[in-house]
């Protein structure tokens, strides 16, 4: 396939769009990216938008390039659902074939105009069918070549700390479930007995969700000597060479992304996850990674410490997963 035939649709979420990324870098072909930024009349309902552009900035229409419309469109997430049906319906009235690779359930309607929608098995709305591939966790860009490069990228800077090396990643409030300052705190103290027990270093870092508050109640139960980046620091974001420098992973559960993320290593996973901020659908996640041996809750510091060596450490990728079914239907 020539770059103009795989279209990768960007939008102002940068988690769907390492989602939708993830598995055009899977595929191993070129592609193009096709940014889309939206209008007020994105937040109508999918049901109103249709198969159109209904919501998207003029500046931002796709428009057909040298060689006509893309052969296959990869996106993520409800509010480009419509613009790649459009994009199909385009395709079709030019005499040409173009197939839809939807990750996550677009809703209801227009299901049946995508190729492939992969869903992911914590997502209980979406019904089974012909076009529906079921994935554990979402799809990501962590892959072996991207870590060995951050890995003697920053070999530097966190090639130097002590092993074994315990990266942290710390997300914060969703729209679905808060990050308290108490859960911050109950978090650092665990990191701490965590520590203790394993010897070696902590890497701490923070994302923008976590909140100035919540992260100072984390940092505050720490022990000294802690390698951080805090949301907002100077300087190269160390997401990358935290996890190629890892011995283990532990990750706040509220991103099911930062969650896939951190399978996709091959190092033990610890998943913060309390009960009473943690929403159904991301423990339904948790519990598919605890039941195949993958990940496990962080909730009790000692048992943690004690069950780290056994968990599995095979990465996980449902990119890889979604190319290899977009290959088999011969859709690439």
């Amino acid at each position: 396939m020539d770059g103009r035939d795989i279209w990768v649709l960007i939008d102002d979420r940068a988690g769907n769009s390492a989602q939708s990324l993830g598995v055009a870098e899977a595929l191993g072909e070129p592609f193009v990216e096709k940014p889309v930024a939206y209008a007020a009349a994105a937040r109508l309902p999918n049901l109103l938008r249709g198969a159109s552009l209904l919501g998207c900035t003029p500046a931002s229409r796709p428009r057909p390039g040298e060689r006509g419309w893309p052969r296959l469109v990869v996106a993520a997430g409800r509010r480009l659902a419509p613009v790649a049906r459009w994009i199909k319906a385009r395709a079709a009235r030019a005499g040409q074939t173009c197939a839809l690779c939807q990750v996550m359930d677009p809703g209801w309607p227009g299901r049946g105009d995508f190729d492939l929608i992969a869903v992911p098995t914590h997502d209980l709305s979406c019904p089974d069918g012909g076009n529906i591939l079921r994935i554990t966790g979402s799809p990501h860009r962590v892959t072996a070549a991207k870590l060995a490069r951050a890995r003697a990228d920053w070999a530097e800077t966190l090639g130097v700390l002590a092993a074994p090396r315990l990266a942290v990643l710390v997300g914060g409030t969703t729209k679905a479930t808060p990050f308290s300052v108490a859960r911050a705190a109950r978090l650092g103290r665990g990191l701490a007995e965590l520590s203790a027990r394993l010897g070696g270093s902590l890497l701490v870092t923070t994302s923008r969700r976590t909140g100035r508050a919540a992260e100072a109640a984390v940092f505050a139960e720490l022990p000294p000597g802690v390698w951080a980046y805090r949301w907002g620091d100077a300087g190269e974001n160390p997401y990358f060479g935290m996890l190629a420098w890892a011995d283990a992973v532990v990750v706040t559960g509220d991103s099911m992304s930062m969650v896939s993320e951190a399978c996709g290593t091959a190092c033990p996973v610890l998943i913060d996850a309390p009960a009473e901020e943690t929403s159904a659908k991301h423990a339904r996640l948790h519990d598919a990674l605890v039941a195949a041996h993958r990940a496990l809750r962080l909730e009790d510091a000692a048992a943690a410490a004690a069950a780290l060596p056994g968990l599995a450490t095979s990465p996980l990728n449902a990119a890889v997963e979604i190319a290899a079914e977009l290959r088999r239907r011969g859709l690439v």
